[in-house]
């Protein structure tokens, strides 16, 4: 018995989130971004995208292309909201159910079919409850590996439902563009249509040698991809590997002490997503992006893992007295923990009681944002700041 993996994406999902909160917006292009000179699409709906707006256009291109979209902030508690719900959809027909995103996911319905039919009859329920409940649609494709049916699904939007068969693997992948394969970037895109390379199937029919000389070791298992080869099995609670937040200032920012208000910012967001899902990491990494786009990043690993902002801002504190030069100017700024494991602190006999101190006042404050909403409670130091 061959196995059925689903991929299954919802359709410009932060978008389609604003029409349906506000039916005045249904019909019309719709930005989700913040409107400023530097603020980047997160999102477009497919209305914004017959304009050529696209995710991470600049928004002053997005709405140079489209003047009468309408730009709405992204709402991130409404958006996860929304995708737990979706995802509870999955899991009723499934255990194996694995994320990539806070709007799509694998799922292998190959032992799901004694209950609920045929994996393409599966995948109609599941759009059909998303449809009924949740009001939006999303995309789906059934094929026999991840690959394939993450493939497909892409080629079928919005509102789409295909079948690859292992039989018509080959054919189906083999006249696609090179942009179209997963996992393939623009950088390596540019060196194989260089070298003459201009679809998935001229990949699969390639000297494995001359993918190797091209792409590293990676050439191997692009070959296989493209071969539609892909074993890979669907992976159940996938744990994210890190947790960030960044931030690109309307101006430049050249003094320490307004970049450290921004960074206790973004500490005090990463720490909430962390001790709310029950995680602590033991390596903080800041991020600089200078004026001149240059990219500087630092990072320092700790003796016991936290989820505090107090400790998570210090360390990236240190890191930005560091790396930042005082005389130039910054336009981004970004911290992120990794390194993450649950539970508490261990390996030390004694606690600090400094740490004690401060994953009580990190419970209480997750507890007043849970009540009553993020932003209810900040520090004072970032009183009276954007």
């Amino acid at each position: 018995m061959s196995r059925q993996i689903l991929h299954v994406d919802m359709d410009a999902f932060f978008a389609s989130v604003e029409q349906l909160d506000n039916p005045a917006l249904a019909g019309r292009p719709v930005v989700v971004g913040a409107r400023s000179r530097r603020g980047v699409v997160a999102a477009a709906s497919y209305e914004a995208r017959t304009w050529g707006v696209h995710s991470a256009m600049s928004m002053v291109e997005a709405l140079r292309r489209c003047p009468k979209a309408v730009v709405c902030p992204p709402r991130r508690e409404r958006y996860n909201e929304v995708s737990k719900h979706v995802f509870s959809i999955f899991e009723r027909f499934t255990p194996e159910v694995e994320g990539l995103s806070i709007d799509e996911a694998f799922l292998d319905v190959t032992a799901s079919r004694r209950l609920y039919g045929d994996g393409y009859e599966i995948a109609s329920q599941i759009k059909q409850a998303i449809r009924d409940e949740v009001c939006l649609t999303a995309s789906a494709a059934l094929a026999p590996s991840k690959f394939v049916a993450k493939t497909a699904s892409a080629l079928h939007k919005p509102d789409g439902l295909v079948e690859i068969m292992p039989a018509e693997v080959a054919s189906f992948l083999g006249p696609l563009a090179l942009e179209r394969m997963w996992g393939l970037g623009p950088v390596a895109v540019r060196k194989l249509g260089h070298a003459g390379f201009k679809t998935i199937g001229d990949l699969a029919t390639a000297d494995e040698r001359t993918l190797v000389v091209l792409l590293g070791s990676a050439g191997t298992g692009i070959q296989r991809l493209a071969k539609g080869i892909d074993h890979r099995p669907v992976v159940v609670g996938r744990a994210p590997k890190s947790f960030g937040a960044e931030e690109t200032f309307e101006q430049d920012i050249v003094a320490i002490d307004e970049l450290e208000r921004h960074l206790l910012n973004k500490s005090m967001r990463v720490a909430e997503r962390l001790s709310t899902r029950g995680l602590r990491g033991r390596v903080v990494t800041l991020k600089l992006k200078f004026s001149d786009f240059q990219l500087r990043s630092a990072r320092r690993s700790l003796d016991e893992p936290c989820a505090d902002t107090d400790t998570i801002y210090e360390v990236a504190r240190g890191l930005l007295r560091k790396i930042a030069t005082g005389s130039k100017a910054v336009r981004l700024v970004g911290v992120s923990v990794s390194g993450l494991t649950t539970g508490g602190a261990q390996g030390t006999l004694f606690v600090d009681p400094r740490t004690i101190r401060r994953g009580k006042l990190q419970a209480v404050s997750n507890e007043i944002s849970r009540r009553f909403g993020r932003g209810q409670l900040t520090r004072a130091t970032l009183l009276g700041n954007d």
